[in-house]
């Protein structure tokens, strides 16, 4: 069962809690700081609302300020006329049963058709403004929702490439989703339930103190606290089966996405059945958490309800012997029950605002326990942005190590003049890409420096570090939008006609135009539409729309086939005309040209110098190119021999 987040609330609770999508569309970055950098994971809901109140009180819009004050208004309103609808049930019986009864109403409506009249008036003005309470508010929590969640976006982009590397993404976002429904379960439960509740016992209890005398007041005060009591015992035992609910339920949906974002390769190894088999395990465990917790929803309901039962029996013989007394007349015993069953609804209200709030508060956890962390790279309080004024790049012995007890460069020195290419090639392993990644400053040196122009690259901002430089990857990732928002993504405020440039410049144009709706055209997700020489030069337009002074070029066309590559790497030179480049090459003949070329082993620079120069050493440079051109010879005669066939096969048909 899902409910909805603002539509009608329920007198009771599922065994599941909120679990209702919804879509949430990023903003601008708001300018308040995440209030919840410093929230640890075992927030209390103190903590949490005191997070939250900036979010539904927000200092910058008075609006919405004004929509908290006029629903509290309307709360209270509502409130009263729910006290008063008891009320006329009661005059209406006593007119029934005695119609010289004395209730204080007007004599115009002293009758008991009259009095219904304005019970259902009572009922309806009820309703309304319970609802127009919930409609001006939907606003004010919807807003503080859209806050939390956009701040939450920014932060995760801040977040370091070690924490994305390692995260696993289907059990990433069901902890953000479930995350972000809790928080907007809080809100909601705090102003339109928990308010409304507290003031509704308050009515309530002073009806039965000053209406009838304080016995009844006592009754209704120890049923109270019993059924809260037991409610919080119960919900504390129904927590622990939450929490192993939630992580089978994590657990599935990471298994289902990780599957599918590999269904080629489940098909490749025809591993339908073991991946089937894999995500039944852990719908197993999902289903026997599940029962569990419908299991405890039952002991939970069935003793809220003998709780009240036996209150509400206190009361009414209570009622009964007063008015075998004389003290109560036939209304009273109407009034008392229409009271305490019009109590039951709040006071399950209480039941639920308690469970839902710890179930949200376990929701929130892991969200709080990724709000938490910190950005591993920062930039410095004076940071100033990159001034590049030729693009000379430097690494002076440069010492890095993901893991400590690994090192992947040691001592790394070299310089890219301004304008000039520098390639680095080298067994897998040996560090390449770790080179663009520190250029890039995605990861911080252990020991050396890079600069730019002479400024450290620790010591400018990110965001003009990676504005100077561009990227043409091995594996492009491409979102699943149109060609044109892939290319645009170069530099977002292109004009049309400028990113059909740059379509041109890469030599795509032709192909785009040829395709159904050219370059509105889907690319599917992470691009599968394309062929790897496609979205070769879509990253290639990307990053010539970019036009960054430096460009890293990592193993661009290792991933192609020789004909292909050869067009790939007539854009790759075109674009890198007049930069300064830095390219990662895994097939050396695309790099005979570069200025400088240096040969990377286990961490270290082995050998350096122009390609003739390597060639004439022969050491490591000069076996690697030896072996390429085995396999390039024989990839060649291969070629070859599927043309001689194809000829001969074509000749035999036509003869």
């Amino acid at each position: 069962m899902r409910r909805a987040v603002f539509g009608p609330i329920s007198s009771g609770e599922d065994a599941h809690g909120p679990t209702q999508k919804k879509n949430m569309t990023p903003h601008h970055k708001s300018q308040q700081q995440s209030s919840f950098s410093s929230i640890k994971a075992d927030a209390s809901l103190a903590t949490t609302v005191k997070h939250l109140w900036p979010y539904i009180w927000p200092s910058e819009r008075t609006d919405l300020k004004f929509r908290v004050l006029g629903a509290l208004a309307l709360l209270l309103v509502a409130k009263f006329v729910t006290i008063a609808v008891p009320y006329s049930f009661k005059w209406a019986t006593d007119l029934i049963t005695d119609p010289k009864a004395d209730v204080p109403l007007p004599a115009i409506i002293a009758g008991p058709v009259a009095v219904v009249v304005v019970y259902t008036l009572l009922r309806i003005f009820m309703q309304f403004f319970t609802q127009a309470r919930d409609a001006l508010f939907a606003a004010v929590a919807m807003h503080a929702v859209r806050r939390i969640a956009n701040e939450l976006f920014v932060h995760l982009h801040q977040l370091s490439l070690r924490f994305h590397l390692e995260r696993k993404t289907g059990g990433l976002t069901r902890v953000l989703e479930r995350g972000r429904e809790a928080i907007q379960q809080i809100v909601r439960m705090s102003m339109l339930t928990g308010v409304p509740t507290v003031v509704e016992f308050a009515l309530i209890l002073a009806v039965f103190f000053f209406e009838f005398d304080w016995r009844y007041a006592l009754a209704v005060i120890v049923m109270i606290l019993a059924y809260l009591k037991f409610t919080t015992i119960a919900t504390d035992w129904r927590i622990s089966i939450r929490r192993n609910m939630n992580e089978s339920d994590t657990d599935a949906n990471t298994k289902a996405i990780d599957s599918l974002l590999n269904y080629e390769t489940v098909k490749y190894f025809g591993a339908e059945k073991r991946e089937a088999e894999r995500y039944d395990r852990s719908m197993e465990k999902y289903e026997r958490n599940s029962v569990s917790s419908y299991v405890s929803l039952s002991v939970l309901n069935s003793g809220q309800g003998l709780i009240f039962s036996l209150g509400l029996m206190t009361v009414m013989i209570l009622c009964i012997m007063g008015i075998r007394d004389g003290r109560n007349t036939i209304g009273d015993f109407v009034l008392v029950n229409a009271m305490m069953i019009q109590l039951y609804q709040p006071l399950n209200f209480m039941g639920m605002v308690y469970r839902e709030i710890k179930q949200a508060v376990i929701d929130i956890e892991m969200m709080f326990t990724i709000l938490g962390q910190h950005p591993e790279i920062k930039d410095k309080p004076d940071a100033a942005p990159l001034k590049v004024a030729a693009g000379h790049v430097k690494f002076d012995n440069v010492h890095f190590a993901y893991d400590p007890k690994r090192a992947i460069l040691k001592g790394i020195s070299f310089e890219v003049p301004a304008g000039k290419t520098l390639a680095i090639v080298g067994p897998s392993g040996a560090g390449k890409s770790t080179i663009s990644r520190l250029l890039f400053r995605f990861y911080d040196l252990q020991s050396g420096h890079i600069t730019i122009d002479g400024q450290e690259i620790s010591s400018v901002t990110q965001d003009s570090l990676r504005d100077a430089i561009g990227m043409v990857p091995q594996d492009t990732v491409l979102f699943n939008d149109t060609i044109a928002y892939n290319i645009r993504y170069g530099r977002w405020n292109a004009s049309e006609e400028e990113v059909v440039e740059a379509a041109k410049a890469a030599q795509i144009d032709d192909f785009i135009r040829s395709v159904p709706n050219g370059y509105k055209a889907q690319v599917g997700e992470r691009g599968l539409k394309l062929s790897g020489g496609e979205k070769q030069r879509v990253a290639i337009a990307r990053t010539i729309l970019k036009g960054p002074p430096i460009l890293i070029l990592d193993e661009a066309t290792s991933a192609l086939d020789s004909f292909t590559e050869r067009e790939i790497q007539t854009a790759l030179d075109r674009v890198s005309k007049g930069r300064t480049t830095l390219v990662i090459a895994h097939r050396l003949s695309t790099i005979v040209n570069a200025d400088e070329i240096l040969v990377l082993d286990k961490g270290e620079i082995v050998e350096r110098g122009r390609h003739e120069e390597l060639l004439a050493l022969g050491g490591v440079y000069k076996a690697m190119w030896n072996r390429q051109r085995e396999v390039d010879a024989a990839q060649e005669a291969l070629r070859r021999a599927a043309e001689e066939e194809g000829k001969s096969a074509r000749v035999e048909i036509e003869g």
